[in-house]
């Protein structure tokens, strides 16, 4: 019993210390402000998401960026995800409207938007911005 315990224990740590360790280059993570600003101060390319579980343009965007996210030139691409629906202060700090806003930056600096794009070559222009 006390080898299935700790089994049990393992897994549970194991899943704790994924939810706890950050995302890594590429991949979206939960919008974190001290974490984004130390991604804008070390000059990061950074692409804020501003999604909702129940939207189709979201899930038609979401693997057009994780295909994106695997090349090589954006290997360095910090991807923060905000909640249209429960985040509404940081959609006022974005001045983001609609889910489906894609909002690029260079360090510190805002470099394009778009909001309801589906086109990959459109998506990956304006990751191209971030660099």
């Amino acid at each position: 019993m006390t080898m299935r315990r700790r089994g049990i224990l393992a897994l549970v740590c194991s899943g704790l210390a994924a939810c706890l360790s950050p995302a890594l280059a590429g991949e979206a993570m939960p919008f974190s402000a001290a974490a984004f600003e130390a991604a804008q101060k070390s000059g990061k390319p950074i692409l804020i998401e501003v999604s909702a579980p129940w939207c189709p343009i979201c899930k038609t965007q979401k693997p057009i960026l994780a295909r994106l996210a695997t090349e090589p030139r954006f290997k360095e691409l910090q991807i923060f995800d905000i909640d249209f629906d429960s985040q509404k202060d940081l959609l006022r700090r974005f001045n983001a409207r609609m889910q489906s806003t894609l909002i690029a930056y260079k360090g510190e600096t805002e470099t394009g938007r778009s909001v309801g794009e589906t086109q990959p070559e459109w998506i990956e222009g304006l990751l191209e911005k971030t660099l």
